[in-house]
């Protein structure tokens, strides 16, 4: 889906692992349970390959030898040490707070799209005091279908006021890019963000994969509509 210098109108995000850096809280609260069944604790490079995949995914890490059945007790601890420290060490990426600035500045419409269920995502937006600036914030259990259902994405993109064709999203997960085609919306991959040794974004066919959030802001600046700043 190529783009001209002048095709972005409206930018999603996507959140854990493309606007925030989740990654340490929710290792504290997986480390906190592996502590509690006398087990030890698992290095941070390790446990940022699952955060993406949410909660589920991070227990299936700690735990390997046990059954889902065993496993959702010690997912529903995850959540509740989670929903107690959410925003301890949580902030935006350096570098992608730039990109909002910028957004803000030009007067272009923004907001997420996560499969973070709200009762995560919305205090964690107010902690952070992004919610008084995102247009939206589409949560996993907002709608009837999480990613990739492009159902999310077209309630967002109605949110923003923005065509889906002219709104980019941004993602980190192969589900990001499947449910952005699914919607018709150009996507790009945040390069930096959170990926599994088993995940090969080159094949994800994005419009772009971007390494750095310097190179997500000047990839994304240099597309974006005319519009006046704010006064």
């Amino acid at each position: 889906m190529p783009m001209s210098d002048t095709d972005i109108a409206g930018v999603l995000f996507d959140l854990d692992g493309t606007l925030l850096d989740t990654a340490q809280d929710l290792g504290f609260a997986l480390n906190t349970v592996l502590r509690e069944q006398s087990r030890d604790a698992l290095p941070h490079a390790l446990i940022r390959t699952a955060v993406s995949h949410g909660a589920a995914a991070l227990i299936r890490l700690g735990f390997p030898d046990l059954d889902d059945a065993t496993r959702e007790p010690l997912r529903q601890r995850l959540l509740a040490i989670y929903a107690d420290n959410i925003s301890t060490h949580t902030r935006p990426f350096p570098g992608v707070d730039t990109l909002i600035d910028a957004l803000d500045a030009r007067a272009i419409p923004w907001g997420i799209v996560t499969n973070k269920p709200a009762r995560f995502t919305d205090p964690l937006l107010r902690d952070l005091g992004l919610d008084r600036r995102a247009r939206c914030a589409i949560s996993g259990d907002t709608t009837a279908h999480p990613k990739p259902h492009p159902l999310p994405m077209l309630t967002a993109a109605g949110h923003l006021g923005v065509e889906a064709r002219d709104c980019l999203y941004i993602g980190d997960a192969e589900r990001d890019v499947q449910a952005a085609r699914n919607a018709g919306m150009p996507c790009v991959i945040a390069g930096f963000g959170y990926f599994g040794e088993d995940d090969d974004p080159q094949a994800w066919q994005a419009d772009a994969i971007l390494p750095t959030p310097a190179a997500l802001l000047e990839w994304v600046t240099a597309r974006l509509v005319l519009v006046a700043p704010c006064a």
